[in-house]
């Protein structure tokens, strides 16, 4: 039993006392006290949930929606609302379950399928089980193209967005090469593509570690890490994060930097089209690995009522049609209009890679480690 919800017995129990000592021939005979196992079935009552004048929603660094969207809420809710953003979605989770005992916030935004399952393991988030969307899309989006209740049996995490991660390529920079732009997995090992490739770290970048992933849905479990080892003696480059290995690194955007192919998203190109009306660089969409990014309730919260309505919020038409421009991410709504130039230059892949969520939820963490170790180490 929750500390709020001993007090509350406690308060009852009390005026039933009161009450037996002015009226002794009468007795009460008090309901039995829910076990253990009922009360982690049933979800809070609308009584039961905490709310404060304050919303405090916790998001990853790139999180981006209008001031103006962010006024409506505050405006239809009466909330003042603190957005707080430690780093990225990795730092974000790793965040969440340092504080457990303590939460940050009571909102989290940006958690994704790769790292959903850890963040339901760990107890920091609340079942929600909204009605802003229909439950085909919930189940369209529930840890990629695959629904997986033993992993969030409870709706602790809701699809607000997706994109897929897939490697770029500089087409001027092949042009000028007279090189092709690879067109499988085993090209990147060969020695006509050295020096060509630069990828983030897995360990700590949400699309470092969608493409390892993505890797081994290609190579398979038993075979992904010495694809990788072969990767590394052809001069793969290792950035720290998205932000170095895309605008320093990689040759087809602002850092014009040395390599040609990098890991980034299948919308990048869409930010690339100059002012031919053309964009400068492409997607290899045999090389992508479908993302997925979720809201949820932090467990602890003290506004459980406005973590919802937040959640609600996110899903809404108007922000829904937002999130192409703002974070360049595709809307989980299925009627939300995207850019005309998406269809062209930001394609939603038909067949990203597959990796079944339960046994990325039991291997991740030996992954990770297998991959730092061969090829960071």
């Amino acid at each position: 039993m929750s500390k709020k919800a001993a007090a509350l017995a406690a308060t009852i129990a009390l005026a039933l006392s009161g009450c037996a000592t002015e009226n002794p021939a009468e007795t009460t005979t008090p309901a039995p006290e829910p076990s253990a196992s009922d009360t982690l079935s049933q979800e809070p009552t609308a009584a039961a949930l905490t709310e404060s004048s304050t919303l405090t929603v916790i998001t990853y660094d790139s999180f981006a929606i209008s001031d103006e969207a962010k006024a409506r809420f505050e405006a239809e809710t009466g909330y003042t609302v603190e957005y707080i953003a430690p780093g990225n979605a990795g730092t974000v989770l790793n965040q969440l379950i340092l504080t457990k005992d303590s939460p940050l916030g009571d909102v989290v935004y940006g958690i994704d399928n790769t790292f959903a399952g850890r963040a339901i393991e760990e107890g920091v988030l609340t079942p929600y089980e909204t009605t802003a969307i229909s439950d085909d899309v919930k189940e369209k989006y529930s840890f990629g193209a695959w629904v997986i209740s033993s992993i969030n049996p409870n709706g602790q995490l809701t699809p607000i967005d997706y994109g897929d991660v897939c490697l770029n390529a500089d087409d001027a920079w092949f042009a000028e090469k007279g090189l092709a732009i690879p067109a499988g997995w085993d090209d990147l090992a060969k020695s006509e593509y050295k020096d060509t490739l630069v990828v983030e770290n897995a360990a700590s970048s949400s699309p470092g570690l969608a493409f390892l992933l993505a890797t081994i849905g290609a190579k398979g479990a038993d075979g992904y890490l010495d694809y990788w080892k072969s990767l590394k003696d052809n001069g793969l480059k290792v950035a720290a994060d998205w932000t170095e290995a895309y605008t320093v690194d990689f040759s087809g955007s602002s850092g014009e930097g040395a390599y040609p192919l990098v890991v980034s998203y299948n919308t990048s190109p869409a930010s690339e089209v100059g002012d031919d009306g053309k964009a400068r660089t492409s997607v290899l969409e045999w090389s992508c690995f479908r993302q997925i990014e979720y809201a949820g309730v932090i467990n602890g919260a003290q506004n459980e009522v406005g973590a919802r309505k937040w959640i609600d919020f996110m899903l809404s038409p108007e922000v829904q049609a937002e999130i192409p421009a703002q974070m360049w991410t595709y809307p989980v709504l299925p009627d939300v209009a995207v850019p005309e130039d998406w269809a062209q230059y930001a394609p939603v892949i038909a067949s990203p890679a597959a990796v079944d969520a339960v046994a990325l939820a039991q291997n991740r963490e030996i992954w990770i480690k297998e991959w730092t170790d061969n090829v960071v180490g």
